[in-house]
């Protein structure tokens, strides 16, 4: 199948690009199930099409609030180090870290911020809002309704709120499934609400179109062939019947020179470039 829709599908589509059946690919299947793996977290990792910009709602516990409010003594939520350091005597050196975070999908791959807790700003939210206010006394008025200096006033509005009401700081590393909020646990309660901003891997057996994906189809086959050469290396000069000789490290080779043309493409056409912060 040319267009493949499944994991199977994909290797066999690989396979006969190699030669199959035609060719005998003298790579195992459990090397092969690696190599799959390997070829979709790269994908996923850097490929602009292997993520989505979600939001993800997440509901607190009271266990969590009780890992995020420990202090020291308590022991739930403290991770405790320490370290001795010998000068003539031995002293210790105690360090604690408090657990303020929540579990995350290891399907979360980065996350770019964590909204409000609570909407019960005066600026924000709620029917005594300075928004609500204004639309309820001046929304009829069309005609008299400065629109200019209405943006201008939610701007400032905004920015009132930012200060009042600030994006909670936050801490994440992809290989935890932790996302640290770092923020007074205190203004929280069990049953409130916390969305975050994330990017998150498209799973291809929900998604099947994955498997199609030109870029993986390619890399996959590399990596095959690559794996075919490699373990061919050792039977260098080794001839079978017929006189065909086995010529793994010229499959080896050929397929690194697809490889390296592979990852200037990778970085040239399928990967979003970096930010450039300055400042």
């Amino acid at each position: 199948m040319s267009q493949p829709a499944s994991r199977q599908q994909l290797i066999d589509y690989c396979l006969r690009r190699l030669g199959a059946p035609v060719l005998e690919v003298n790579v195992a299947d459990e090397q092969i199930s690696d190599l799959v793996d390997d070829a979709i977290q790269y994908f996923h990792e850097r490929h602009f099409d292997g993520v989505i910009q979600t939001y993800m709602k997440y509901q607190f516990t009271q266990e969590d609030i009780d890992r995020g409010r420990a202090r020291s003594g308590a022991k739930a939520g403290i991770t405790t180090e320490t370290v001795n350091e010998t000068v003539g005597v031995t002293t210790s050196f105690t360090f604690e870290e408090n657990s303020n975070y929540i579990p995350v999908p290891s399907s979360i791959l980065g996350v770019n911020k964590v909204f409000r807790l609570q909407a019960s700003s005066t600026i924000s939210g709620s029917m005594f809002s300075v928004k609500y206010q204004l639309f309820l006394n001046d929304i009829y008025f069309f005609d008299s309704l400065d629109l200019l200096n209405y943006s201008m006033v939610q701007s400032k509005l905004s920015d009132i709120d930012y200060l009042l009401n600030p994006l909670k700081h936050f801490r994440f590393s992809q290989r935890q499934d932790r996302l640290y909020i770092d923020m007074d646990w205190s203004e929280i309660s069990a049953g409130d609400y916390a969305i975050i901003d994330c990017w998150r891997l498209l799973d291809p057996n929900t998604h099947t179109r994955v498997y199609n994906d030109s870029f993986l189809k390619q890399y996959l086959t590399i990596l095959i062939k690559k794996q075919w050469g490699q373990n061919l290396i050792k039977f260098q000069g080794v001839k079978l019947p017929g006189g065909i000789e086995l010529n793994g490290r010229q499959i080896y080779d050929d397929a690194q020179r697809e490889m390296d043309t592979l990852m200037e493409k990778m970085s040239n056409t399928y990967e979003l470039p970096p930010l450039d912060m300055i400042g």
